[in-house]
């Protein structure tokens, strides 16, 4: 069960990128139920690969980051994110999966949105009131 809220906190999350920055976005139909039908099962394998990344790799970045994120106040953070959804991209590049991230500006304010989308993602979609 904690995987499958893990997944939906992400996918919702994800979801909220692609619908708020021009430069995140999967192939496919833009408008309508086709889109819908279409982008779900590529929303979900994207979800379970940036979820993948961000708990093996981002750990590691963001230590051997820490003099800059300490010299800034903890923005870099924003670059770190950043790179885990361009990482994202570029591993499901060769899939047919479709997912895309145009350049470093969208990939900040992605990740910013990300974070906090997930952040409120989790307050409704789970339970963390043990």
């Amino acid at each position: 069960m904690r995987f499958v809220s893990w997944l939906a906190v992400n996918a919702v999350a994800l979801a909220v990128v692609l619908w708020l920055i021009p430069g995140i976005y999967l192939d496919g139909p833009t408008q309508g139920w086709d889109e819908i039908r279409h982008k779900i099962p590529p929303l979900l394998v994207v979800a379970v690969i940036l979820g993948a990344v961000s708990k093996l790799i981002k750990p590691v970045l963001t230590i051997l980051s820490l003099p800059l994120i300490i010299l800034t106040l903890g923005l870099f953070l924003l670059v770190v994110n950043a790179a885990m959804l361009g990482l994202t991209a570029w591993l499901l590049g060769p899939t047919r999966v479709g997912f895309h991230v145009d350049g470093f500006w969208p990939a900040v304010w992605g990740g910013l949105i990300f974070a906090i989308a997930g952040f409120f993602a989790r307050g409704f979609l789970t339970d963390e009131r043990r």
